[in-house]
């Protein structure tokens, strides 16, 4: 080890080991005061601030910090060494501080200086605070040991520009089967993002491997510590793709200290305010559907109802029809109740028009028909016959309730079900706007609402119309709302999230590129910004990719340039080389064997994730069998699978979406299943980008026209 290097970290463990003599002095006085149950609301706060403190040295007792920046602040005579953690820890009772949290604005400089002799300068709540940085160091401690010490950047040495030393270091590592946090790692490109203001719709466009999600992630945590006055974690919401990528990213907040954020599908939020009235239609026989190879797959224009049904255009047909229903619910007759006893269709109206026009529909029909109640039972007080009082009390209720009959209580799903009869509309729906409903999709549509069940497109439409009928509660409008793979949402689930969304503070994030759900998704980033008022949206590209080597980032992108005319980006790999790509052909008498030796040379090495990625889910089931059958404990993983167990998993394409593994073969890979389309090019994209170190791609026969023509130091081809 060089003096120099030597001298580091010795200089550094000794700062370490005060740093922990510290925490454990902290965490022990802690410990010794037992917590308040009495009820004095000052008492209560004091133990918070407490548990607090408690929670985060214990976070700290393991991990204190990860990186260290020397910073001369202008006016001042010396650099300042300022420690970056997870959670800022203060030396006790100075309130000195030890650990910088790295969501505090000075930490900011920590993230976003690259090198140079140029001042630097960051915001802070008192303003702009310049000066110059005179050393960046990372640092890896684990379980409390100090494992690496990594100068990018030292002003008074050779070298005067930030390298990438130490993020390859942390890129090389092999993965498990949880997404972790990145605090030390996060790139200047994605602290903007972390940091960007908390009133703005963010559209983020990346690249496969650019660190989209994570970054939504931080931006959570760092919005609750800037804005911890103005958000609550149990009121932002993250909506993921499904219930295993849910899993998968399960345990990025708690490592950041950051709990309650609610974590949820759009499918599933979307059951739970329906009360489950309806049920889902098996999606498994739909995503098979769909990827299978030959005819039969679905239309991806405008008129698929995945599209037809997720767009403005639908959200804008379904005003009209909620318009003409609010203006002709109330039925038109006077409401007699008993002879002599009157009330004027006109004062129900004013009730319904006037009075209550400030409430939801159902809401106005539940105080006017209570109104209407007040107003016999106040008539009937009039009465003074007791005969008669009885006679016209049961003339009255009778008269109410077929008065309700023709005022019908319609809930989101049974009022939907109504829209889509094939008999003709019913008397709410005025004939030319029933016409304006595809033909195609009334039988279609109507043959599973019969059997109580939906698609998935039909939930903005239901959720919108629950919102007319019964407004947003205020435990149901969300502080910021996260949309992860975004690309597959549909701008009107989209204008419903809008709906549930404060002051428009949405991230959003995905990567076109990888839409491989187009009978449903969005082409264009422009589809959403087109939601928001002016002024309030931001567009991010992150371009650069960090998961994969350079040689599968190369490969994956020659994939797009051939299926698509001009795509949406190309990655830009970081400097981290390992083997080319493996395309091999392998016929299927052999395909067992040879999986068999290949597990065992990848589990020999460092390997600990490998996916076998297949075109199908039949496809998948059939090879478990046959590996099982040979000895290999293979996990499956299927449409509607809730947990990632890591090892050797088995999966569709199109369900490794947001996944990475240290190893992917991607199976079958021949042109009858992968054919020169772009959807299948969008596919076959997303296999060979779960891959951190190792891709291979097997075929029999012949090889997907998707691999015409690629060559170079990236690949290495075989048979």
């Amino acid at each position: 080890m060089e003096a120099s290097v030597q001298s580091a970290y010795e200089e550094e463990l000794k700062r370490l080991e005060e740093t922990f003599t510290e925490i454990d002095r902290q965490l022990a006085v802690l410990k010794d005061i037992p917590p308040y149950t009495g009820q004095d609301h000052t008492e209560q706060v004091l133990d918070s601030i407490r548990e607090t403190r408690r929670r985060n040295l214990a976070v700290a007792q393991s991990e204190p910090y990860f990186g260290r920046l020397d910073f001369q602040e202008n006016g001042h005579d010396q650099a300042a060494p300022l420690y970056i953690g997870k959670v800022g820890v203060e030396k006790d009772p100075s309130l000195e501080l030890m650990v910088i949290d790295w969501r505090a604005p000075v930490a900011s400089l920590f993230y976003s200086f690259t090198g140079g002799t140029d001042a630097v300068s960051y915001d802070s709540p008192d303003g702009l605070v310049e000066g110059l940085v005179y050393l960046k160091r990372n640092l890896v401690i684990r379980k409390q040991i100090l494992q690496r010490v990594v100068d990018t950047f030292d002003r008074s040495g050779d070298t005067m520009a930030v390298t990438d030393e130490f993020l390859l270091y942390r890129l090389g590592e092999n993965k498990d089967n949880k997404l972790r946090d990145i605090v030390s790692t996060i790139q200047s490109e994605q602290d903007a993002i972390i940091r960007a203001v908390k009133n703005t719709a963010l559209i983020i466009q990346g690249v496969a491997g650019s660190g989209k999600t994570t970054v939504a992630l931080h931006r959570l945590a760092f919005l609750l510590y800037q804005y911890r006055d103005q958000v609550k974690a149990e009121r932002m919401i993250i909506f993921a793709p499904n219930r295993m990528f849910l899993d998968y990213i399960s345990g990025v907040l708690p490592e950041l200290g950051v709990g309650h954020i609610q974590q949820t599908t759009f499918t599933d939020w979307a059951l739970e305010l329906l009360e489950h009235e309806v049920k889902l239609a098996d999606q498994a026989e739909r995503l098979r559907f769909w990827f299978q190879t030959g005819t039969g797959r679905p239309a991806m224009d405008d008129t698929a109802p995945g599209r037809w049904k997720g767009s403005i255009r639908f959200k804008s047909w379904l005003d009209q029809v909620l318009d003409h229903y609010e203006a002709t619910a109330v039925p038109h007759a006077d409401f007699i109740p008993w002879e002599g006893a009157k009330l004027k269709a006109a004062a129900i109206r004013q009730w319904y028009d006037v009075e209550n026009k400030h409430e939801p529909l159902m809401k106005r029909r539940e105080r006017v028909l209570a109104r209407m109640k007040r107003w016999m039972e106040m008539e009937l007080e009039k009465v003074w016959e007791v005969h008669l009082k009885k006679e016209y009390k049961k003339k009255a209720s009778a008269k109410l309730r077929d008065y309700t009959k023709h005022w019908t209580a319609y809930t989101p799903f049974t009022f939907y079900k109504e829209l889509f009869r094939t008999d003709g509309p019913p008397a709410f729906l005025p004939q030319e706007l029933h016409a304006d409903l595809p033909v195609e999709l009334l039988a279609a549509t109507q043959a599973y609402l019969k059997k109580k069940t939906v698609q998935p497109e039909d939930f903005a439409a239901l959720l919108y119309i629950r919102i007319r009928f019964f407004g947003i509660h205020g435990d149901l409008t969300f502080d910021h709302t996260v949309i992860d793979e975004a690309q597959d949402f549909s701008p009107f689930q989209v204008a419903v999230l809008h709906q549930h969304t404060r002051n428009q503070s949405f991230t959003i994030l995905g990567d076109l590129s990888q839409g491989i759900h187009a009978y449903q998704g969005i082409r264009e980033w422009t589809e959403f910004t087109d939601l928001f008022d002016g002024g309030t949206t931001a567009y991010y590209q992150l371009n650069r990719s960090y998961r994969s080597t350079m040689e599968i980032i190369y490969f994956a992108n020659e994939v797009l340039k051939n299926g698509l005319e001009q795509p949406t980006a190309l990655a830009v790999p970081v400097f981290r080389s390992a083997d080319p790509v493996q395309v091999k052909q392998i016929e299927e008498a052999e395909l067992i064997p040879a999986l068999q030796k290949e597990i065992a040379r990848l589990q020999s090495g460092e390997t600990t994730t490998i996916a076998l990625l297949t075109r199908t889910e039949a496809r998948s089931e059939q090879l478990h069998k046959r590996l099982s059958a040979a000895g290999l404990q293979v996990n499956l993983i299927a449409a509607g699978g809730q947990h990632y167990q890591g090892g050797i998993s088995l999966v569709p394409a199109f369900m490794a979406k947001g996944l990475e593994f240290d190893a992917v073969i991607l199976l079958d890979v021949t042109e009858e299943q992968y054919t020169a389309t772009p959807q299948d090019a969008k596919l076959l994209y997303v296999g060979c980008t779960r891959a951190l170190h190792d891709l291979q791609l097997w075929y029999s026969g012949s090889p997907s026209p998707l691999l015409a023509g690629i060559q170079g130091d990236f690949v290495a081809w075989s048979s």
